[in-house]
Order: structure tokens, then C-alpha cells, then sequence
């Protein structure tokens, strides 16, 4: 029997759900969480979201959306979730260069020699490939914008050690062409809309 899933809603433990196909969610991470669903020092991140995102049926078992990409512990601000692995792929796979934008809280001044080496390349212990930074500018002494393209681990990090200087704060403000927005406060999420989905698709940044 055919019907007709447009604007049908579940009620679960007294909440109103829209249905949905698949599940597309921003999450503003908070510090002091983890991305994984076992976690060994920190809360998990599944803990902000409520139950039917947790675990929702696909293919005959109990699946919940999976983070897309991860951030450090101590790394704040936009994180995607979903259970359509096609996305994943797509927001996550080096080949597609999704540029990703941090804002960078540095222990030691900036200098026009650090950003320079960020543009140019730096090389990381292990791997004898530069990484280059696609934008990078110092907003003052201590704050630098920084946007990659590819994401390895602790790679913020590590870039900002190759040149001589240290992080102390990583927020992700921006991802595609979609930024985090100013009124979802951190551990608050919501779901992405079809114009969310089609600016991350985009590479222009905002």
C-alpha cells in the first residue's frame, strides 16, 4: 500500500517528529566531549542528541547517525552528523576538498612569517607531503582564521607546532559554504534544511 510520507509526524515519548528519510543534523560540540560512541574520558557527543537519532532502523538493524568527521575533545563548534553514508563520504573524502574553516586561539603572537609558512606548506612528522593551508589570515595577535581542504589527524595542531606556535582554542565555524549559526548555542542541535545541505555542497565560503 502506497502512501504519502510529506509532512507525516511521529510522536515519540511526547515529542513531535517530522518524518525523515534520512537524517542530516548540526550539532554545535561543546568542549570536553569526544566523536565516538564509546568514549574514554570525556562524554560522548550521542549523549546531546536524543534517542531516535541515537538509534534509528536501517537495513534491518538499529543504526544511529555517525558523526561526520571528528573533532577533538577540546575542539568546539560545527559537527555533522548522519546516517547516509554517501554524505559522509562526499563531506569527508580528500579527493572532494570541502574547505573547512577554524578559528585558531594561538599561545605565542602571530607573525607574517607563520602565516606565510601556512600558505606555502609545512610538513608534518609523518607524512613528507607539505599541507598547505587554502586560506589562512591573522585576525589579531593571537586569533587566526585558518581553512583547510583535507583533514588529518591533530592537523591544526601539528600545522600550528611546524611553525613555532601552540593552540589553545580550535573552533569550526564554517564548512562548504554553510557556517555555524550564531543562535545555536553550544550541546544544542537542530536539523539541516535542503538549503543547508546544498550550501555545504558548495565550496564557495561565506
Amino acid at each position: 500500500m502506497d502512501f504519502e510520507a510529506e509532512g507525516l509526524r511521529f510522536r515519540v515519548q511526547g515529542v513531535d517528529w517530522p518524518y525523515q528519510r534520512q537524517a542530516y543534523v548540526l550539532l554545535n560540540k561543546p568542549a570536553g566531549t569526544e566523536c565516538s560512541q564509546k568514549p574514554s574520558t570525556y562524554p560522548s557527543i550521542y549523549t546531546l542528541l536524543p534517542s531516535p537519532l541515537r538509534l534509528r532502523p536501517q537495513k534491518g538493524a538499529l543504526q544511529g547517525v555517525q558523526a561526520v568527521g571528528r573533532l577533538d575533545q577540546d575542539t568546539t563548534g560545527l559537527l555533522l552528523l548522519s546516517d547516509d553514508g554517501q554524505f559522509i563520504h562526499r563531506m569527508t573524502s580528500p579527493k572532494k576538498h570541502v574547505p573547512k574553516v577554524y578559528e585558531v586561539t594561538t599561545k605565542h603572537p602571530l607573525d607574517e612569517t607563520q602565516v606565510s609558512r601556512l600558505l606555502a606548506g609545512v610538513v608534518l612528522d609523518d607524512d613528507p607531503k607539505p599541507v598547505r593551508a587554502a586560506a589562512c589570515e591573522a585576525i589579531d595577535s593571537h586569533h587566526l582564521r585558518l581553512t583547510l581542504t583535507e583533514g588529518k589527524y591533530h592537523q591544526v595542531k601539528r600545522m600550528l607546532a611546524a611553525v613555532s606556535n601552540r593552540v589553545e582554542g580550535l573552533h569550526r565555524s564554517q564548512q562548504g559554504g554553510f557556517a555555524l549559526p550564531a543562535d545555536l548555542l553550544p550541546g544544542q542541535w537542530r536539523w539541516l534544511s535542503a538549503e543547508d545541505l546544498a550550501q555545504l555542497s558548495s565550496p564557495q565560503l561565506v
